[in-house]
């Protein structure tokens, strides 16, 4: 299988995955907190996800993207 050579890799990066690492776990603990009805931690869940946002933008204008100096593309 070969790549197009315009192609962005589709998220296998290490910024995508740590951002989707991330925003999953906001996600299962925010579920969590609203079964045992805990506001306040439904909405630090809520902040999480968005750190997960912000930190996978981080790391991708670190060079951690998929088509970031940092990143070598594995070939299947």
């Amino acid at each position: 299988m070969s790549n197009h050579i315009g192609d962005p890799g589709h998220g296998h990066s290490p910024a995508a995955w740590t951002a989707v690492v991330i925003m999953l776990l906001a996600f299962v603990l925010g579920t969590l907190f609203f079964w045992l009805d805990m506001p306040a931690l439904v909405w630090a869940s809520a902040g999480l996800l968005v750190v997960g946002a912000i930190v996978g933008w981080a790391m991708s204008k670190a060079g951690y993207g998929a088509n970031g100096p940092k990143y070598a593309s594995k070939q299947h």
